[in-house]
């Protein structure tokens, strides 16, 4: 039986490539020799992909059809030129050597603890060789997949919504201004109350006042020349007033009532669109840190199959079966990869720091959100589960389709009424006519009730309160006040034509954002359709990148295709993942754009 023959039902995997290439003794570019047994006819027999039938090749045909039939679903796919399994043949023909154990011929080639190995040449176990490998710039990066440091905050879009609405200082702001405006409807409101004034004062005259008079007005027989030294006071002086105002008729009063009140309103306002403006950053924040785990991720992912094939192709080239150009080309593209996945690591490094600014988590937490964009199906919520289904519920209103007129008119006339930026534009109008409504009341007049009750007393020697009952003097009065303004300087004139320019700004700015905000509506929709339309078909393209790389892998590795195949492959599979998440976070992103402008942001 020749030396050749196997088996056909043997199984030979990936990583027995690698196994085999253990066996060999410093193998050359050309496989130098086979643990012990002269290989220089050997070598050229089996050395070169793609170069054609060497002059030794072996003409057994059972050699040449060593499990063939496993591969007949490519028999339709251009073959190399040598139309041979070579892997397969090319370990079997080692096992009939003894060169290879029967038990390593199937071998399990872990990706990612075989990042570090994929790029040590002649590292493989057993070859009995010290080789002490060289520094990589690649070596030392996290490579695998989902692994999350200890230290690491998880949380889900609910968490992170209910931790922002709780903590977030520009909602603090708002709350506080809307304290601010209910105080001022307080203070206008004690402009209708009377007012209550109580004085009380004391004097001690240490040299009463005096003033002089003539005599004669005391004395008719006096001399019209004489004076009389008359003193006023007393040594003690003590006196009280109550006073009370009651504003019966004060327009300004009443209507700055109604002014403040409609301030109040406005606030209130402020603080609801201040709640989707900080729920809506935060989403859009969460769906940027989805976007840059899922780079990292997909770059992970990509690195490891270049490693994977790395190996392989290494693995092949000891046992003479692939070029050194296909090891180069391999470690090149590994090599441009590094610096990609550093770049998605730092990208997602700095969407952490702003959602962790955002939700005012400590200096230093590192953030993970929950979620994958590239496992999201935005056109089935029932084909979703865990976070995913999570992030899809929580979104408000319901975009249509795109081009529906009648739709889109519906879509308007809710975001009329419920849109917050609107709804602030129209409070300010109604504060602008209440303000011009105070300067227009300066015209009219002010009528009050006023009313005076007053005690006074006064006593000479040591102070004794109020001095007795028959040094009181008591005061009463009640009256009514009327106050007409009749000429200002043309103030009050120049300050009503002032608040009528600012109410006519006012409508033409409310008027420009609705017709703004129809823009934008028709403009969201569109891009929610087309996300939405890209994303359907980029999952079909990640389907058919993903089942195209499958099978550019088992082309390869059985010597039926080649390694710019593979690498197409990859790259192709690695872009389609990455346009299908972005085509998701564009439509998860225009949809939280959308609930902001139309003024329905959901809250857990």
């Amino acid at each position: 039986m020749s030396p050749f023959r196997r088996d056909r039902t043997d199984k030979v995997g990936v990583g027995g490539i690698g196994a085999a290439g253990a066996g060999l003794d410093d193998p050359g570019p050309g496989g130098a020799r086979w643990d012990g047994v002269e290989s220089a006819s050997r070598a050229s027999k089996v050395q070169g992909r793609g170069a054609g039938r060497s002059p030794g090749y072996p003409d057994d045909k059972a050699a040449r059809n060593v499990d063939r039939e496993s591969f007949g679903g490519f028999r339709g796919e251009r073959r190399a030129p040598w139309s041979v399994p070579v892997t397969a043949m090319a370990v079997t023909i080692m096992t009939a050597l003894g060169a290879l154990p029967a038990a390593a011929i199937q071998v399990t080639v872990d990706p990612v603890t075989a990042h570090s190995a994929a790029l040590r040449p002649g590292s493989g176990t057993g070859s009995g060789t010290d080789s002490r490998p060289e520094a990589q710039p690649w070596e030392g990066s996290q490579v695998r997949s989902g692994s999350v440091p200890s230290d690491t905050l998880r949380i889900t879009m609910d968490e992170a919504l209910r931790s922002v609405l709780g903590r977030s200082r520009d909602l603090a702001e708002a709350r506080y201004r809307l304290e601010e405006a209910e105080e001022q409807v307080s203070e206008a409101w004690g402009s209708v109350f009377p007012r209550v004034d109580l004085n009380a004062s004391y004097t001690r005259n240490i040299t009463p006042a005096a003033s002089f008079f003539p005599a004669i007005f005391f004395d008719p027989d006096a001399d019209p020349d004489e004076l009389i030294r008359v003193q006023f006071g007393a040594d003690n002086v003590w006196g009280t007033t109550l006073s009370l105002e009651q504003p019966l008729f004060e327009a300004r009063a009443f209507i700055g009532v109604g002014a403040a009140g409609r301030f109040r309103a406005l606030q209130e306002e402020v603080v609801r669109g201040r709640t989707h403006e900080v729920v809506t950053r935060v989403r859009q924040l969460y769906f940027d840190l989805l976007l840059a785990q899922e780079q990292s991720r997909l770059l992970e992912r990509s690195v490891e199959r270049v490693i994977q094939s790395l190996e392989e192709t290494r693995a092949l080239n000891r046992a003479g079966l692939a070029s050194d150009y296909d090891v180069l080309r391999l470690e090149v593209e590994l090599a441009n990869l590094e610096p990609q996945l550093r770049r998605a690591q730092n990208q997602a490094r700095a969407r952490e720091r702003e959602l962790a600014t955002e939700l005012d988590l400590p200096d230093g937490t590192r953030v993970e959100v929950a979620g994958e964009l590239i496992g999201i199906d935005v056109e089935d919520l029932g084909a979703n589960t865990g976070e995913n289904r999570r992030i899809l519920e929580l979104m408000g209103v319901e975009p249509g389709v795109a081009g529906d007129a009648e739709g889109m008119d519906r879509l308007f006339r809710q975001a009329l009424l419920t849109s917050s930026s609107l709804q602030q534009l129209e409070m300010e109008e109604e504060l602008r006519v209440a303000e011009l409504r105070v300067e227009q009341a300066e015209y009219l007049p002010r009528v009050s009730l006023f009313g005076n009750y007053q005690v006074a007393a006064q006593q000479d020697g040591a102070p004794e309160f109020f001095a007795t009952s028959g040094r009181r003097g008591y005061g009463r009065s009640l009256g009514i006040q009327v106050s007409v303004p009749v000429f200002t300087g043309l103030q009050r004139r120049a300050r009503v034509e002032q608040k009528q320019a600012t109410l006519r700004a006012a409508r033409v700015q409310r008027e420009v954002a609705g017709e703004r905000l129809k823009d934008r509506l028709w403009t969201l929709v569109e891009e929610v359709d087309e996300a939405r339309l890209r994303a359907r078909g980029q999952r079909l393209a990640v389907e058919q990148a993903r089942r195209g790389f499958e099978i550019a892998s088992a082309q390869y590795r059985e010597g039926l295709g080649s390694q710019l195949e593979l690498t197409d492959a990859e790259v192709a599979l690695r872009q389609s993942e990455f346009n299908y998440a972005e085509a998701v976070y564009a439509y998860l992103s225009n949809r939280a754009r959308l609930d902001e402008e139309v003024g329905q942001v959901p809250t857990p």
